[in-house]
């Protein structure tokens, strides 16, 4: 039999202990709705986990926080399954903390090594969402900057599907507009120039070299069919290959980036179809549109944009944000109940003006935006320039080929998307604890060379959560605290969308493995001890790899380890 099963059978789960305080509030308080949620406190010294609830009560209870703390205390601490539970409580101006039981822990590791890749996925919310994410107009290939939205649209997708949620991922071509014309100038110029080098490159076309093998397709396709055209004749036919070849490139970085969509839209395709239209009598019926200058208006300053704005020109032309007055009409539509969009760092005035759309097609605060901040790249103390206009482009396939899918992957989505980020090329590529992916990666391979020595007999018996009692080191309760904030941690990020805080609770469940490797032999001469450290390190290995897996990182079994290498 389990040792764990029996000893641990009266303690009470975080939810639970959780419940038990929010009934304790409702006694104290009546007519209070608390909502009660455990996380570490601000300092180790203070307790396992804590709660701020006694700071929301304050106001209507009309009481300092720290004497609503130490009452519910009193009242929630007289049932004795919850002594059973917590070691030690107090009230540390307003904050309930509290400090666990060793066993309460040990059965955390119990439960982990039990569901291994299932330990702490949700179940379904019946909650759907549309993610949009990594939109880009099919001018060129996709750059850094995309590789950035990309790894945070596609961790927020893993995340909130671990969280209970149905996701639909969505990219939106942009092919609708001027751009378009553009492009298909610009590859008109590359064509022509494989015979005639010195044919003029227009003044505001596109200019990397990326068009060059394009132009060549072309060519092999049409042979010399355009040269004598004019341009009412190859336009339609050039801009369509050129936009149909850079869609098709983009699909493929993004496909081996990890990153795959349920529906890649066509804004021209929306736009034909009707979809504008259809999203605009949904606000002609609400009251939103009104005419003026004889253009078509939607009242965006109801909802918190800055001004109104124009949905149709004067010259019946529709403006970027028809786009998103069709689209957005779609997406609830086909049954989403919430709507995310990750926007680039110029998009801050977009925030009111789809807020609106979200009030005029019934769902309230249903559209939230998400705004990923601008990204400097370095190689040491070297800026690399970055400029597509200029010609000077670093695409996302150059930066696979330089550090790989799971360095850029991780890098992109370690800072929160609002701040600037700095990624150094030279970094990434080191073997060292200084770079962040490097350092989590070589925590899930330690952990698997330390599984592959031990004898197969004691690896069984820990699968089996055998001889937990053994775990009363401080490193090895510290670990479990860390395993044990999984679930809330991924929850939490996905409800916030702020997928940066599971990167980094990544590379703190990797410093306290390595801090509990350093501390405590796992491999000994007492058994009992042995079987409870690997039932310990099988439980980091496992959410480990579940983390880097949400990240889209990968977790090797093995790694080459540099002498620069400092894991404590």
């Amino acid at each position: 039999m389990n040792p764990i099963t029996t000893e641990s059978a009266t303690l009470l789960t975080l939810p639970e202990l959780a419940a038990r305080f929010e009934s304790a509030i409702r006694d104290l308080y009546p007519g209070s709705e608390p909502s009660i949620h455990f996380e570490p406190p601000r300092r180790a010294e203070f307790g396992d986990v804590a709660t701020n609830v006694a700071f929301s009560l304050s106001k209507t209870a009309r009481r300092s926080p720290t004497d609503i703390a130490s009452k519910i205390l009193e009242r929630a601490l007289k049932d004795p399954d919850v002594r059973a539970t917590i070691e030690e409580s107090n009230a540390v101006v307003g904050f309930i903390n509290l400090t666990l039981v060793p066993a309460f822990w040990q059965r955390t590791i119990a439960t982990i090594v039990r569901d291994g890749a299932d330990f702490g996925t949700s179940p379904k919310r019946n909650v759907r969402v549309s993610l949009e994410f990594g939109s880009a107009n099919p001018t060129g290939p996709l750059v850094v900057v995309q590789g950035r939205t990309l790894s945070i649209g596609a961790t927020l997708a893993n995340a909130l599907r671990f969280a209970g949620f149905d996701v639909f991922t969505e990219w939106i071509i942009n092919d609708a507009g001027s751009q378009i014309d553009t492009l298909g100038r610009s590859l008109y110029a590359r064509y022509r120039q494989l015979w005639e080098p010195t044919f003029p490159f227009p003044e505001d076309g596109y200019p990397g070299d990326y068009l060059l093998p394009v132009a060549d397709a072309l060519r092999a396709r049409d042979g010399e069919r355009w040269r004598t055209a004019d341009e009412a004749t190859w336009l339609p036919a050039v801009r369509q290959f050129g936009r149909d070849t850079l869609v098709a490139g983009q699909r493929e970085i993004a496909a081996t980036f990890g990153v795959h969509y349920d529906l890649w839209q066509s804004e021209k395709e929306l736009n034909e179809r009707g979809a504008i239209e259809a999203g605009l009598e949904r606000l002609r019926a609400m009251g939103l549109t009104y005419e003026k200058d004889g253009a078509t208006w939607v009242k965006t300053s109801e909802s918190g944009d800055d001004q109104d704005r124009v949905v149709i020109r004067s010259d019946g032309r529709p403006t970027y944000y028809a786009a998103d007055v069709a689209y957005f009409y779609e997406k609830f539509q086909r049954g989403n109940d919430r709507a995310e969009i990750i926007l680039g760092p110029d998009h801050h005035g977009y925030i009111g003006r789809l807020h609106a759309l979200a009030i005029a097609y019934g769902h309230p605060g249903g559209i939230n935006v998400l705004i990923a901040q601008q990204i400097t790249l370095m190689r040491g103390t070297e800026v690399v320039a970055m400029s597509k206009r200029a010609g000077q482009i670093v695409t996302l396939q150059d930066i696979i080929d330089e550090v790989g899918v799971d360095a850029a992957r991780f890098f992109f989505v370690m800072l929160s998307p609002d701040q600037p980020l700095t990624f150094d090329l030279a970094l990434a590529k080191a073997q060292s604890s200084d770079n962040p992916v490097y350092y989590v990666q070589y925590g899930h391979a330690r952990i698997a060379s330390v599984v592959r020595k031990a004898a197969p007999a004691l690896v069984v018996r820990a699968q089996r959560g055998e001889a937990l009692p053994a775990l009363t080191d401080q490193a090895e309760l510290a670990l479990a605290r860390r395993l044990a904030e999984f679930p809330d941690v991924v929850a939490n990020a996905a409800q916030a969308l702020a997928p940066h805080r599971i990167a980094r609770y990544a590379r703190d469940v990797a410093s306290d493995f390595h801090q509990f490797y350093s501390t405590c032999t796992i491999i000994g001469d007492d058994e009992e001890i042995t079987v409870a450290r690997l039932a310990l390190s099988l439980a980091a290995k496992a959410v480990l790899a579940r983390v880097l897996g949400i990240c889209g990182v990968s977790a090797p079994e093995a790694m080459e380890r540099s002498e620069s290498v400092t894991t404590t």
